[in-house]
């Protein structure tokens, strides 16, 4: 039984020195934040293909039991919409191949404007990618959260090939109005959908959001703790993604998620000790 929980990136300036070793160059970044979470949002990538050298760099950094949920590049899902994006994939496959069985899906983040019209665009194209891996998609379309036929379609197309269907959850974000410069940017980008806790796989994928305040984060999450709970003890193993709007305490904060649900499921493997920030570091 195991939970991953993670952060939206892997290395920020608010960690450094704090939280994680300051200074540490770039190739030992990830190995540092790797001795606090188990798993990682692949963000970087949806803004340009990594060179197959920097993946490799990746998977040297972490255990094989650490987790990339990878977002393919924009240019893909955003710029092509799904569509004539053979070579762009291919390029993107071959540079992350280096991460092994660290892939924990390839994530298909898809824009406002991709509905319900666009799902056999979304077919089509899930059912020519490669079984090597698995997949999770993210919509924001509000049909598939407010249209009941809307939302069934989309779970049939995933169902098909096995894929997830990824919540992101701003419910706490837009509760009552910004305190911060953060939330304040925040309220302007993040989508405002209601929330969804259904699992179509056995690996469902949580990204939650919450506030700056660390109290008003924990406060948001109970409705998770209860979720992922119950999904561990039907033999599920949930991946779970805590974000704030400054992510100044996101590495602390994953922490206490998996401490929480700990508390309730004492059998769940154990988070690596955290490397103090004054710790030089070693490899695995």
């Amino acid at each position: 039984m195991r939970l991953h929980v993670g952060c939206a990136m892997w290395t920020h300036a608010p960690w450094q020195g704090r939280l994680l070793p300051h200074p540490l160059p770039p190739g030992e970044r990830l190995r540092s934040y790797a001795t606090w979470c188990n798993a990682v949002e692949g963000n970087t990538t949806f803004y340009a293909t990594p060179a197959r050298s920097t993946v490799e760099s990746w998977a040297r950094q972490t255990s094989p039991d650490f987790r990339f949920v990878v977002k393919l590049p924009k240019t893909i899902t955003h710029e092509r919409r799904l569509s004539g994006i053979d070579e762009e994939l291919g390029s993107f496959l071959d540079a992350i191949e280096p991460l092994g069985p660290r892939a924990h899906a390839l994530w298909v983040q898809l824009p406002g404007s991709f509905g319900p019209a666009d799902l056999g665009t979304l077919t089509g194209f899930l059912h020519r990618l490669p079984r090597a891996y698995r997949y999770a998609v993210e919509v924001r379309h509000r049909a598939f959260f407010d249209d009941v036929r809307s939302a069934g379609l989309l779970e049939r197309v995933l169902a098909g090939v096995d894929a997830e269907w990824i919540p992101f959850d701003t419910i706490t974000l837009f509760q009552s109005p910004p305190t911060s410069d953060a939330e304040r940017d925040a309220w302007t980008k993040k989508p405002r959908v209601p929330r969804r806790s259904v699992a179509l796989t056995d690996r469902p994928i949580v990204r939650y959001l919450g506030r700056d305040s660390t109290a008003r984060t924990i406060e948001g999450w109970r409705h998770w703790i209860g979720t992922v709970t119950e999904w561990l003890r039907e033999g599920r193993s949930p991946t779970v993604f805590i974000h704030t709007p400054d992510n100044a305490d996101a590495l602390t904060l994953a922490r206490r998620f998996h401490d929480d649900v700990r508390a309730r499921l004492p059998e769940i493997d154990p988070l690596p000790e955290p490397m103090p920030a004054d710790e030089p570091l070693t490899l695995f």
